[in-house]
């Protein structure tokens, strides 16, 4: 592992870091090939007050976590460094929280390792010979792309089943079946696990996955998906194999999610950009379980699910409330939900402006990109962009409404200047005029009072 070379020197250079070893994600990662952003440092036979005497040669020190033994270090280049003392967790309660924390400096650093989730996860190295410390096998587990539990301590935070769910995408990782099994037998305590935390781990997976299927199928065989019965409800859902050859409409789903974060769309996005096009892949099509039914179509039994998309946008909001979504998401993700299945050919001018009001505050970009992964998630028919996705981008950047909703033109001033006065009467015409607009009756001010003058 290379270390930031300022880091470096303070963990060779202070008598109190004689025992102090990089631990866990920035460890894993390393060992991955991946970028390290996070250095976390636990360090061993030294007090909380040693630690931060040791640390304040070296610059502002924040005792940001005292009573967790957390002392976090800034560098020179603004970079900033967490280091905690080993500690002892005792269950104390139901939940996440329930823990009672015990700083102990004579703790070895085996004990210390056995209180974290994962094998993967319980990696330390040693910034002096260079060793990578590995007590339960998570070098080999990390090979093998196997997520296993470090102990049985494992089943005292429920939490710990849904950072396995986000681990599972964002490594490419498999649940070995005995920690499945300890998932299965702990199912219960979702319930103990408040909203804030629930949305911590779904953001992690819908922002940073390499393969999300991976963290649904986990969800699924660990018992957990029962909490989310919005897509329990999805397994096992048919759907017309001519269509949809890969199965039923979980299945599609995760291959559906595959596809989109393959996408650039997707990888160039910000954070909450990410969030809110896997949330809406994830969901836009939860409502087929409701409505899919057997029905004659051309001549022959097909299996349909009509108006899956605006009964799905109740649904999606069920599993909005249980993550306690903030406004700024739960508006977004709607409108991509109910305006998934627009993709056909032959797009008016019109047509696309509705459509881009439609989606406020969405916009045409995102749908494409839902669509897009809609559609390459039917394995194995070929993962191309659909010609009517190719031709709706095209038409909404020629018409300036590919990344926003059109603005209304006539604003109240123009209508005031032509003699207008304030009033019901006034705010009907901006409405009609608007509509007009996007009828494309005008398309500038001049062509709006035109309009206006000629009704």
């Amino acid at each position: 592992m290379t270390l930031p070379p300022f880091l470096d020197q303070v963990l060779k250079d202070t008598p109190a870091l004689r025992r102090a070893f990089l631990v866990g994600g920035c460890v894993r990662d390393s060992l991955l090939g991946k970028p390290v952003k996070d250095f976390d440092v636990e360090v061993f036979g030294v007090d909380y007050p040693e630690l931060v005497a040791g640390l304040k040669r070296w610059g502002r020190v924040d005792l940001v976590g005292k009573s967790f033994g957390v002392a976090k270090l800034s560098g020179p280049d603004r970079e900033q460094f967490d280091f905690s003392i080993a500690r002892r967790d005792s269950k104390t309660a139901p939940g996440h929280k329930g823990f009672s924390i015990d700083l102990d400096p004579s703790l070895e650093p085996k004990d210390a390792a056995a209180r974290r989730d994962y094998t993967v996860n319980a990696l330390m190295f040693d910034p002096r010979s260079g060793e990578v410390l590995d007590f339960f096998g998570g070098q080999r587990d990390l090979a093998a792309g196997i997520l296993r539990h470090t102990s049985d301590a494992f089943t005292e935070d429920p939490l710990r089943v849904l950072r396995g769910m986000q681990f599972a995408s964002r490594f490419g990782l498999v649940g070995a079946p005995e920690t499945l099994a300890l998932c299965r037998s702990i199912r219960h305590t979702h319930s103990e696990l408040p909203p804030e935390r629930l949305r911590e781990e779904w953001f992690k997976w819908a922002s940073r996955s390499v393969k999300p299927s991976l963290g649904l199928r986990f969800l699924a065989e660990s018992g957990w998906i029962e909490n989310y019965p919005e897509l329990e409800a999805m397994m096992r859902t048919p759907q017309d194999p001519e269509w949809h050859p890969e199965g039923d409409v979980f299945i599609h789903t995760g291959h559906c999610l595959d596809a989109l974060v393959g996408l650039e769309e997707w990888q160039t996005a910000h954070e909450t950009g990410r969030i809110v096009l896997s949330l809406a892949v994830l969901l836009h099509d939860v409502g087929k379980p409701q409505v899919t039914h057997e029905a004659e179509r051309h001549g022959r039994i097909r299996i349909v699910s009509p108006g899956h998309e605006e009964v799905g946008v109740s649904i999606a909001e069920r599993f909005f409330n249980r993550l306690g979504l903030p406004n700024v998401l739960r508006d977004r993700v709607p409108p991509l939900i109910r305006n998934h299945m627009v993709c056909h050919t032959n797009w008016s001018s019109h047509a696309v402006r509705r459509l881009a009001r439609r989606l406020e505050p969405e916009n045409i970009a995102d749908l494409c990109t839902v669509m897009t992964a809609d559609h390459m998630g039917r394995p194995p028919k070929p993962a191309i962009v659909p010609e009517g996705v190719v031709e709706l981008l095209q038409r909404a950047h020629e018409l300036q409404v590919k990344d926003s909703s059109p603005k209304p033109v006539l604003l109240g001033r123009h209508l005031l200047e032509l003699g207008w006065k304030p009033g019901e009467a006034m705010g009907e015409m901006l409405k009609t005029a608007f509509e007009a607009q996007l009828d494309g009756a005008f398309h500038d001010v001049d062509g709006a009072v035109a309009w206006v003058k000629a009704k």
